[in-house]
């Protein structure tokens, strides 16, 4: 927002920014407490001593649409192009643990990500890439205990043990009833589900990170940077008490614990942020959960530049905000890397457009300075101010949240998605009444846009995609899929562990459809409160 001579800005989380800071803004300020040394407690400066001195963050470029072959293609040529980590886009079916073949499912096959009914199309999406070089992170949630083991299986047809296996499941599944709505099960089971993916992990995929507790999908609804952390380290803190409950130690499972946030184009407050986050995580998990492990206090976490920011107008100019955002969550000390495409406020990117905000990240990794000191503004008045403004306002949700009785009390009184709304709500008003400037939408406009072609997903693949589910299910053995999925029911009424029989069902061809459906059938689904 532009500031006004004479006036007081505020920054997005609606904290006051002072036009100066000085030597008094840190009075009283004690270095080694709030900061430490970088890949040190409290991990203000980053989780690793010499963080991308040492190598650069991982280029995770998110991609998914149409049908798997499709998709598989776009994959390679990022590789070929220079990206160092795969990040998959599922369609809302499959995020939903639809088949393509189902009523609910149609008009939406492949439209926001890749369709994936089976362990043949997951064979498919990953034909050709080496998975025991290639890190993955799959962005699913109600059902990403059977991505992750499909992803399993494929790499067991390779010859690819799962002990080396690297990515991230995302499997965030409090942040979708608060503010994106992919859920199936009701609350418990779905912690249930996490818990047990934590356990099967631990032993059976060590080297992979079970969850991504996000706060960007909440950013994306409205959330403010306080309201983003608050929530999602609010979120983790009911993850850790789940899988204590389950009676797994804290640190056999709390290095594995990974996050995901957005990155604004409201560059210092985002670098406060980051840092603050990192602050609030260690001290919680070193005095509230007894934490030992050192790994076990770091929050590593990947990064996505801001979509909601994104505008359809003169989209071009959504490369340079894409350049600030990626600075920010650089600065601010991120693990890996999406750069959000300069068209997709338009539509999927096109593959100019993919390449583009690959070679964004390629530039500041290579042709600025910024790898080369860590944290380089430590003890700069002005963001070591906002870094303990940000904390102090997260803290205080975070109060708010344990007086209701935890995130799961909390997301049943509404108080998170109430909370982001009336945040949103802020920001629209501002923006309508010019108070918030948006180059190209309420200024610098132009008398008439220029064209664009918009990639375009074929409509055909639905029907592709019914046919291969009809061919998977004539040749199958019926039976050894209708005993597996009785064998899954039977666990998900037990307190045992339901991924190994998800695992078998999968391997005898199970769709992931029918595994959702028969978990259906014992857990119920989710009807959020009325009002909520």
């Amino acid at each position: 927002m532009a500031q006004e001579p004479g006036s007081v800005r505020h920054n997005e989380s609606g904290l006051p920014v002072e036009p100066v800071y000085g030597p008094e803004a840190l009075a009283g300020w004690d270095p080694e407490r709030r900061l430490g040394a970088p890949g040190s407690y409290p991990y203000t400066r980053g989780i690793h001593p010499t963080m991308y001195a040492g190598r650069p963050w991982t280029m995770r470029q998110y991609a998914g649409f149409g049908t798997a072959r499709e998709s598989n293609a776009r994959y390679r040529r990022l590789i070929a192009h220079g990206t160092t980590g795969l990040s998959v886009a599922f369609d809302l079916p499959t995020q939903m643990g639809h088949d393509s073949d189902t009523p609910i499912a149609s008009g939406e096959v492949g439209k926001v990500g890749v369709a994936i009914d089976s362990v043949e199309d997951m064979r498919v999406l990953f034909g050709g890439i080496p998975l025991d070089k290639v890190s993955t992170s799959m962005t699913i949630n109600a059902p990403a205990a059977l991505l992750l083991l499909l992803y399993q299986l494929v790499g067991e047809e390779e010859g690819v043990p799962p002990g080396h296996l690297t990515g991230t499941v995302q499997n965030d599944i409090l942040k979708e009833y608060i503010a994106r709505g992919t859920y199936i099960f009701p609350p418990a089971p779905s912690l249930r589900l996490v818990s047990d993916v934590f356990q099967y992990c631990r032993t059976e995929i060590p080297r992979w990170n079970t969850i991504s507790i996000s706060g960007y999908h909440m950013a994306e609804a409205g959330a403010s940077p306080a309201q983003e952390i608050a929530f999602t380290l609010a979120n983790g803190i009911e993850y850790v008490r789940t899988a204590l409950a389950a009676g797994m130690d804290v640190d056999g499972f709390a290095p594995r614990l990974s996050f995901f946030f957005v990155s604004r184009t409201t560059l210092l407050e985002e670098v406060a942020k980051f840092r603050a986050a990192r602050r609030i995580w260690a001290r919680v998990m070193r005095e509230e959960f007894g934490a030992r492990n050192p790994k076990s206090l770091m929050l590593r976490f990947h990064t996505q530049t801001a979509g909601v920011q994104l505008t359809a107008q003169q989209p071009e100019v959504n490369l340079a905000r894409v350049t600030v955002q990626a600075l920010a969550a650089v600065l601010g000390g991120t693990q890996s890397l999406h750069t959000n495409s300069f068209d997709e406020a338009i539509a999927l990117p096109t593959d100019k457009a993919a390449r583009l905000a690959l070679r964004t990240q390629q530039v500041l990794a290579h042709e600025t300075d910024v790898t080369a000191t860590v944290d380089p503004f430590a003890g700069s008045y002005a963001v070591e101010s906002m870094t303990d403004d940000v904390e102090e306002a997260a803290l205080a949700l975070m109060r708010r949240v344990e007086e209701m009785g935890g995130a799961v009390a909390a997301i049943e009184h509404g108080f998170q998605k109430e909370e982001i709304e009336r945040n949103a709500y802020r920001i629209a008003q501002e923006t309508d009444a010019g108070e918030r400037i948006v180059v190209g939408v309420n200024r610098f406009l132009l008398d008439e846009e220029e064209p664009y072609e918009p990639l375009r997903v074929d409509p055909a693949i639905e029907t592709q995609q019914v046919e291969r589910l009809a061919q998977l299910r004539s040749r199958r053995d019926a039976r050894a899929v209708t005993a597996a999925l009785d064998t899954l029911r039977k666990t998900a009424e037990s307190p045992d562990n339901v991924l190994p029989p998800m695992r078998d069902a999968l391997r005898a061809r199970a769709t992931v459809g029918e595994v959702c459906d028969a978990l259906r059938g014992v857990w119920g689904t989710y009807v959020p409160p009325a009002g909520v």
